[in-house]
């Protein structure tokens, strides 16, 4: 998991300091939400075309390792 999240950067230079994926204009919290809506891995590499199967991952890795810091409130339905 180390090695996926590698790819993840943070600089206060691109993407407003929010974390990217290798210091690109690729914010991790917009690949979280493609695939929170439903799109698939396969197709968000058809789009961007510059990203790799271990982006996707990474993101995914770097949300994962990120519930484990702190709490997210969700409202009750």
């Amino acid at each position: 998991m180390d090695n996926l999240l590698s790819r993840i950067t943070i600089n206060p230079e691109v993407g407003h300091g929010k974390p990217t994926i290798r210091n690109t204009r690729y914010l991790v919290e917009s690949m979280l939400e493609y695939l929170a809506g439903g799109d698939s891995i396969d197709e968000l590499l058809s789009e961007f075309k510059d990203l790799q199967r271990e982006d996707i991952l990474a993101c995914i890795a770097y949300a994962s390792a990120s519930m484990k810091l702190k709490d997210i409130e969700v409202p009750a339905a």
